[in-house]
């Protein structure tokens, strides 16, 4: 009897060896085609998320599954049509699943429902979707990134003085949570600050946000204390409506995004602060929840990838330089 329970034990561990050798296998000859569809490509953010997109590629191939990456968006990143195309394209190849940053929340919503009813999942990473269909959202709080705005212009200012608020475009979830919660903590916190203007759009370019700046600064410039933007286009167009105004320095600038024309400027004093996300974790683990997904692994339906505020005072900071210098070489070759 024993002997028959010892030759029932040893069948047991070589079936259940052979059932985990048969999943190996499985996982290793799984191979996936993913499309990762930007805003835009123009912009370091979107370069971060296709580094990103393409690590986990990388880690994927190591570990026996090969992944396929197809990077590409609309020429023009307010191009909303064309990102619409973009995405009925890749339905129609039928590829194993979509990453895409919407550039309108609600534009966007009908081409994802044609990929769920064609078998596609997909990711929304960066800025969200009116739908559900998403299988996850990967995206930093944004509402919250506007906050630390708020607070960093609160504390420049010590309390009180005169700021504006240069909106990026509209539908656009991203930069609309980030406007929603500047404006909001401005109002609840700062009684002592007026917001002087904040239904002004810089559009989709930082020469569209440049003339944008220029005609707020021609109508308050003298008497603003505070400037925010919500985005990189934005900001960089504020900076050098501020630089050709001769105000670079002299108005509190707090901007959104990462740029190497960001950090010089604050070293040089005409921007107090960015808040900066993750772009790069965003492309990451976008790919790596889809491809998770098509293994037949649970995924979070929403995943934070954070937000950080950085200054002059930070600026030095390994996390800093982390987030601000992100391993683009390394990926993009």
């Amino acid at each position: 009897m024993k002997r028959i329970m010892i030759a029932a034990g040893i069948a047991m561990v070589v079936i259940g060896c052979a059932k985990h050798e048969q999943t190996t296998a499985a996982k290793s000859a799984k191979s996936f085609t993913v499309a990762v569809i930007p805003q835009g490509s123009t912009h370091e953010f979107w370069k971060s998320i296709h580094a990103g997109a393409m690590k986990t590629a990388q880690d994927e191939g190591k570990a026996g599954v090969n992944v396929t990456i197809i990077w590409k968006g609309p020429m023009r990143e307010d191009d909303r049509e064309q990102q619409v195309q973009v995405v009925e394209g890749f339905v129609t190849q039928h590829v194993d699943g979509i990453v895409l940053a919407p550039f309108d929340k609600n534009a966007l919503v009908r081409p994802v429902e044609e990929a769920k009813r064609a078998g596609i999942p997909t990711v929304v990473v960066d800025s969200g979707l009116e739908s559900t269909d998403p299988i996850s959202f990967v995206a930093s709080n944004n509402y919250h990134g506007g906050e630390l705005a708020a607070d960093e212009m609160g504390r420049l200012l010590g309390g009180k003085g005169k700021v504006l608020a240069l909106r990026y475009q509209e539908g656009v979830f991203s930069t609309e949570q980030r406007e929603k919660g500047f404006i909001e903590r401005i109002k609840a916190a700062y009684p002592n600050i007026q917001l002087i203007s904040s239904n002004q759009f810089a559009g989709a370019t930082r020469d569209t946000a440049k003339t944008a700046a220029e005609n707020l600064l021609n109508r308050f410039g003298n008497d603003l204390d505070g400037l925010f933007t919500p985005n990189e286009s934005s900001t960089a167009g504020a900076l050098l409506a501020l630089e050709d105004a001769g105000k670079a320095g002299k108005i509190r600038f707090i901007g959104f995004d990462t740029s190497e024309v960001f950090v010089k400027a604050m070293r040089d004093g005409k921007l107090q602060g960015i808040v900066v996300q993750n772009p790069f974790r965003m492309g990451e683990l976008g790919v790596k929840t889809v491809v998770d997904h098509l293994l037949g692994n649970a995924v979070e339906k929403r995943v934070d990838t954070g937000v950080t505020l950085i200054t002059p005072t930070n600026l030095d900071a390994q996390e800093s330089q982390t987030l601000l210098h992100p391993p683009l070489e390394t990926y993009l070759k």
